[in-house]
């Protein structure tokens, strides 16, 4: 069945955005650590992401959900939002999400609902990460779509980071 142009079921099972290279993925990931910083500043958890576009950041964020005080407030989600502003549609199959931490079930979520075609995070979360660590909403052919996630720089830096904020607020 198909319900004519721009229908969901008319979409590849997988996208993937041109493969970049290690210099591209090193300058993203230190624009979504720069974000992951500034969420300090208003005492949220330090993450941050960008979503790429034709070798461009068009969309960079960090959490918010203790300066707004929405539970959705995790940076992957506003900046897919964003991203999704700068287009005609939704559907971000040609786009590379780069965020700090891996994205928990709901960012996840959001991902696989944009219909990203790649997410890059650096470090793995052990405890709730839900594109490998705990889960791989990624790549589970049920949900009807896949996209290409991988690991990407300063995991060490992005951990360290995470561990500082959770020591501190424990003081």
């Amino acid at each position: 069945r198909s319900g004519g142009a721009g229908d969901p079921l008319d979409e590849p099972a997988r996208a993937v955005p041109d493969e970049p290279t290690p210099e591209d993925l090193a300058a993203w990931m230190a624009a979504a650590m720069g974000e992951a910083r500034s969420a300090l500043e208003h005492g949220d958890v330090p993450v941050g992401a960008v979503v790429v576009l034709d070798g461009r950041i068009v969309a960079a964020r960090h959490n918010e959900r203790e300066l707004t005080g929405d539970p959705t407030g995790h940076a992957e989600v506003l900046a897919l939002r964003d991203a999704a502003a700068t287009r005609d549609g939704w559907r971000l199959s040609d786009a590379t999400l780069v965020v700090t931490l891996e994205p928990c079930p709901m960012c996840a979520g959001a991902a696989l609902a944009s219909r990203v075609g790649r997410v890059v995070f650096a470090a793995p979360d052990l405890t709730g990460g839900a594109l490998g660590s705990s889960y791989h909403l990624g790549s589970d052919p049920r949900l009807g779509y896949e996209f290409d996630v991988r690991s990407g720089p300063a995991a060490e830096e992005s951990a360290e980071l995470i561990r500082a904020f959770f020591e501190d607020r424990r003081r």
